[in-house]
């Protein structure tokens, strides 16, 4: 048996934290979106009620699709409810040793990023290269505790409205 991998994102922060603006992303950056399907997919996502309500198609298809959500009424159609992190962990585990998979990936929102930081042993992390406005902040990374282990740059283009990096963490 191999162990499965708690992973905080694919997460995308703007140089100055921001993740979110009005229940959205602030940006268009289409080769990022390619990066977060491909990371994401055959895998089970974590997310909260609000990143839920913010995906333009529900759920995510070819993922089992957790939401975190202390409203015991809410029930979206092809999603797993949770009221516990770690409870939903504990689910997304089982389901991916079900399904081969070898990761659990947190997808957001802010909140959930920063409960998984603390136990997670991946980061999958595009940092956009501008200050960008927006009124959800990803908490602070502390990198001397993780290892970049992959990174490649992007320029901004016709698909991309700024310039940004994917970037693999590992813990130490």
């Amino acid at each position: 048996m191999y162990s499965i991998t708690l992973t905080a994102g694919p997460i995308a922060r703007a140089r100055n934290g921001v993740i979110g603006k009005d229940g959205g992303l602030p940006w268009r950056l289409k080769t990022d979106l390619a990066n977060f399907r491909a990371v994401t997919m055959g895998k089970p996502v974590i997310m909260g009620r609000k990143t839920w309500d913010s995906l333009p198609k529900k759920p995510l298809v070819g993922r089992t699709n957790i939401v975190l959500s202390r409203d015991g009424s809410f029930e979206p159609k092809g999603a797993v409810v949770c009221e516990e992190f770690t409870e939903a962990v504990a689910i997304g585990r089982e389901q991916a040793a079900e399904d081969g998979a070898r990761e659990v990936c947190v997808i957001g929102g802010a909140s959930l990023f920063e409960l998984a930081l603390a136990k997670a042993g991946r980061i999958y992390l595009t940092d956009i290269n501008a200050e960008i406005e927006g009124d959800t902040q990803l908490c602070p990374i502390d990198e001397t505790r993780w290892t970049e282990v992959s990174a490649k740059a992007y320029p901004a283009s016709e698909d991309d409205e700024y310039p940004f990096t994917i970037r693999i963490l590992e813990r130490r």
